[in-house]
């Protein structure tokens, strides 16, 4: 749908901080939007898959005679099938390990995919699926972590070495550590867990499988974050020519982490329809995507620090446990296999710090996906900010002083973390400040200790954090060897329109919108009038695809630089058209002027016509591409304070209010910032209350569906207040850092933090999360036990 330029105030021009709407919300309202389900070709079949009910079992045999007499069922497909055409195992986009397609011998978790059926309707697959009969031999789960540790029962027999251990990972000074915290006046050591969820994205996984007989192409029109990273993966393990493999992302409802991994359907699908030579559809179910395809955290975190008496830290350790489940699926960069967990030092000036972390097998489903945050950054902002507070505790100080106390102060960035990180730009102090002059915190305190007076259980809990985001840099950053750079190309049409191609791909981020603004603002052209295709392999030009915040500081770096090529270029056509030498011609207020002489100018809508009818000596057309190798990451941070009361006869919390401050850097467009702000807290009061993927001591999965693993209505969400500060970031382009990952990052912290806080006259400490009404009320129960 068209949409007039009078309808939004872009001043028919640029865009940057312009709070435009969202040009791609048309189609979504109007429910015109096109998913992946809504693919219907010519004589495709659809498949479904076949599921363990067991965690950990020996594969006897595989009868499919009952299956293949189901009407319309044309085929089951089982790891031997496979095998035959050498993809019963893939690699993972880890890089550190392979995983099984369908069931290799044994199943290793609980609904592991052990067979496919192909049939010619849905009811006829799902009828096949009933009739395949697959008998077990039941084996000893592991379902723990740290019981995996004893290798008593092996998850993984295929592996050369025989433990579950799969890598140890650690960054710092060991010894250096360990002695300073020895010498600290003042040490707490806790072990805080951060639970395995779910990213549970609106629209679940699927994909449309064309094989072409005729020109050998394949089609996949896939629900995938990361087309061109797909497109390349399915050509190294199929050997099919990448280009006879074309990947389109069509709109796709949220992918949080969770579109990044190769899944089975994924596979089965493009098998089935190479050998039938017609489209395969593959749509997983809601319990098929919280069963199998990729969690989140399950990190396991013993968090020390060293401060003195005065509350200045001296030294930080963090211990960790990562259960990775039966693959090490996780889709970190290479060199980073623990992800970016080395952002564990927060936003906090530690003279010493170390980490270390050690991986696991066990009988859970693989994943451990970076669900909304850029690799392991939750998890180690959760650590350290509980860590803060267990200090200030110890210290019988305000959490608030504490922590501006030990910040990294303004003039120290560029900032070098013991870690290795070098944070770019940031005011913490002045971020905190506001937070608690927006919040009124002096006057909660008070406020507090009345209703402590009365018996009253009120918290109130402090989250500052600092995120790292913009995983491109291709000095350290890669996935399976291909370097995390991003593009864009620009093609200005003689009216002044254009078309903008990115290799990311929107799950509902608003790239339609913010890439034309970025532009808009480049070129002085009306973002209206640009429009942005993203997710073609066909088309776009290779880009590693949308997740971890990764898309602005990369990728929106890539248009940023492209448009600047398209601007150089206009330049020299601006010169020949007002005749006048190239180096007199200046960019003025969003159009070319010649220096001195202010009646000469000439728009980019002007130059733009001119480069198709009036180039002079120059090369004709109007367009660039440019590909954004970034220098460094991005470092966007925040403050956040949550209030809540507890019923102290139910164990009920009522966040009462939720302050995010949040320093993205340059903001391109406040309203698509501040939603994605709203949902990212939303996700975060989940994990915090309610959501938590756990299995029993069998290797049952507990949380199949939405009745067990719950999203929260409108009715449970708190309301959120909203504010920010800006610190643009020295090396992008426009000085923008990514904000999307933040907010879930953050709120889990304040969250817990608030309930600690509110439990702690009962001398509660901690409870791991998520802090469901009845787990409050047990350690209500039990801190009343002398």
């Amino acid at each position: 749908m068209h949409v007039s330029t009078t309808e939004v105030p872009t001043n028919g021009r640029h865009a940057m901080g312009l709070p435009m709407k969202r040009k791609e919300d048309a189609r979504f309202i109007a429910g015109k939007g096109r998913y992946v389900d809504d693919i219907v070709l010519p004589n495709m079949l659809y498949l479904a898959i076949v599921h363990s009910p067991y965690p950990h079992a020996k594969i006897v045999k595989i009868d499919k005679t009952a299956a293949l007499a189901v009407p319309g069922v044309k085929a089951v497909i089982t790891a031997d099938d496979l095998a035959g055409v050498n993809l019963a195992w893939i690699p993972t986009f880890h890089g550190y390990d392979k995983q099984m397609v369908l069931a290799v011998g044994k199943v290793l978790y609980q609904y592991q995919e052990v067979a496919a059926v192909v049939a010619t309707s849905r009811e006829a697959a799902a009828d096949g699926v009933e009739l395949v009969d697959v008998e077990y031999e039941p084996l000893e789960p592991v379902v723990d972590p740290f019981v995996a540790k004893t290798d008593k029962t092996l998850v993984r027999e295929d592996r050369e070495n025989k433990t579950n251990h799969i890598y140890h990972w650690e960054v710092g000074k060991r010894a250096e550590t360990d002695a300073a915290l020895a010498g600290s006046e003042v040490k707490i050591k806790e072990r805080v867990y951060f639970q395995r969820c779910h990213p549970a994205p609106l629209e679940p996984c699927g994909c449309v499988a064309d094989m072409n007989p005729a020109t050998g192409t394949l089609t996949l029109y896939m629900t995938s974050q990361a087309p061109h990273a797909h497109r390349t993966v399915i050509s190294l393990v199929t050997g099919i020519p990448e280009d006879k493999i074309h990947v389109i992302s069509p709109d796709i409802g949220g992918g949080f982490g969770n579109k990044v991994p190769i899944y089975a359907g994924y596979v089965c699908s493009a098998v089935a329809s190479i050998v039938t030579g017609v489209p395969v559809k593959w749509i997983e179910t809601r319990t098929e995507n919280l069963t199998t395809t990729g969690f989140a955290r399950d990190y396991h975190m013993d968090v020390e620090i060293g401060a003195t008496k005065e509350g200045k830290v001296t030294a930080l350790k963090v211990t960790t446990v990562a259960d990775h489940g039966a693959f090490d699926a996780a889709a970190d960069p290479t060199k980073y296999p623990a992800g970016m967990f080395g952002i564990c030092t927060g936003s906090y000036d530690f003279p010493i710090a170390f980490t270390e972390l050690d991986a696991y097998f066990t009988n859970k489903a693989p994943g451990g996906v970076a669900y909304r945050c850029s690799f392991r950054v939750t998890e180690a902002s959760y650590a350290i900010e509980r860590g803060m507070d267990f200090l200030a505790l110890k210290l019988g100080q305000d959490p608030a002083e504490v922590r501006l106390r030990n910040f990294v102060r303004k003039d120290q960035f560029p900032y070098a973390t013991p870690l290795g990180f070098v944070y770019d730009s940031g005011d913490y102090h002045t971020t905190l400040n506001k937070a608690l002059d927006i919040i009124g915190y002096k006057e909660l305190r008070k406020e507090q200790a009345e209703k402590r007076a009365r018996g009253e259980l009120m918290g109130i809990g402090i989250s500052t954090f600092t995120e790292v985001v913009g995983a491109g840099p291709s000095k350290h950053f890669d996935i399976m060897g291909i370097k995390m750079f991003d593009s864009a190309e620009i093609r200005i049409h003689p009216t002044g329109s254009g078309i903008v191609r990115a290799g990311t791909k929107s799950q509902g981020q608003g790239h339609e919108t913010t890439w034309a603004q970025i532009v808009a603002e480049e070129l002085g052209l009306d973002p209206l009038n640009l429009m942005v295709e993203e997710g073609d392999t066909d088309t776009a030009p290779y880009g590693l695809g949308t997740y971890a915040s990764r898309s602005t500081p990369v990728a929106g770096a890539a248009l940023a630089m492209a448009a600047r090529r398209v601007r150089e270029k206009a330049r020299k056509i601006a010169a020949h058209v007002l005749e006048a030498p190239e180096a007199d011609v200046e960019w003025i207020d969003y159009k070319f002027q010649v220096k001195g002489v202010p009646s000469k100018t000439i728009t980019m809508k002007e130059i733009a016509f001119a480069a198709y009818t009036n180039p002079g000596p120059n090369e004709p057309g109007l367009e660039a591409t440019y590909y954004y190798d970034p220098p460094n990451l991005t470092f966007p941070y925040g403050a956040y304070i949550a209030v809540v009361e507890i019923d102290k006869e139910t164990g009920y919390t009522h966040v009462r209010r939720f302050l995010a401050i949040d320093d993205c850097g340059t903001v391109i467009n406040p309203m698509i910032v501040e939603g994605q702000i709203h949902g990212g807290l939303t996700e975060g009061y989940a994990i915090a209350f309610m959501q938590e993927i756990a299995y029993d001591e069998n290797g049952n999965n507990l949380q199949p569906n939405f009745t067990e693993y719950l999203i929260p209505t409108s009715l449970e969400t708190p309301k959120w207040e909203t504010s920010s500060t800006c610190n643009p970031s020295p090396h992008h382009p426009i000085g923008a850092k990514g904000v999307g990952e933040s907010p879930n990052v953050g709120s889990p912290a304040a969250f817990v933090n608030a309930v600690m806080d509110a439990l702690s006259p009962l001398g509660i400490k901690h409870i791991d999360m998520p802090l469901t009404r009845d787990k409050v009320w047990r350690a209500m129960e039990a801190a009343k036990t002398p």
